[in-house]
């Protein structure tokens, strides 16, 4: 289907978009501000309406763009919703800002957050359902992304607690770059499958789907 690897390719542009901006966005920052130790948000209301909340708004936009080439391919409701909620998640956390670093947490910081959890837990969860879907090689990248994206995710809820923020940028920052890398996986399995559609392969065969057939043949 060539609309469907037109739309990874777009939608694989966009994620690098997304990075290139998210570094840019931390390297114009104050030098005061320590990754370590700070989240990307508390970056980001540094510069309000900079380069980093693009590059969240860059990444929702391409995750949107995945949805209709993934029902296509055969993806579930669940799915789709899920991949949605990371989107409505990283569009909200870029729109509404978290409070400045040492500040008490506003309404907004509030609702800043709990997008951000949304976001944060909705992507793996997709990437696991969708690795069935997609089958072949992307199924075991999917996989194993989206189980590394959840033990991140604990790591830096229990920073945010227990640990008193300890290293809570550097968590939160490897949980981003598993996430992105998960998403960037999604893409480029439909670029892979348009090219073998298109050259006359057949597609990876979702291994539940594959032991039917061999069970009917048997």
């Amino acid at each position: 289907m060539p609309g469907t690897r037109k739309i990874g390719l777009l939608a694989l542009g966009g994620i690098a978009l997304a990075a290139v901006l998210a570094v840019i966005g931390h390297l114009e920052v104050n030098d005061d501000l320590d990754p370590w130790s700070l989240t990307v948000s508390d970056f980001a209301v540094s510069d309000r309406g900079g380069v980093i909340d693009l590059a969240m708004a860059v990444l929702a936009a391409a995750t949107l763009v995945l949805l209709p080439a993934l029902r296509r391919a055969g993806a579930g409701r669940p799915a789709g919703a899920l991949l949605a909620a990371w989107a409505a998640g990283l569009i909200t956390a870029a729109v509404v800002p978290t409070n400045e670093p040492g500040l008490p947490m506003d309404a907004a910081a509030y609702a800043h957050r709990y997008a951000s959890v949304v976001s944060f837990l909705a992507l793996p969860v997709a990437g696991w359902l969708l690795a069935g879907r997609l089958g072949g090689r992307a199924a075991g990248w999917l996989r194993g992304l989206a189980l590394t994206s959840v033990l991140l995710a604990g790591a830096m809820i229990w920073s945010a607690y227990p640990g008193d923020r300890a290293l809570i940028g550097l968590a939160e920052r490897l949980l981003v770059l598993a996430e992105v890398a998960l998403l960037a996986a999604v893409a480029a399995a439909l670029v892979g499958r348009s090219a073998r559609r298109v050259a006359g392969e057949p597609a990876a065969v979702p291994a539940r789907e594959d032991q039917q057939l061999a069970d009917v043949a048997s």
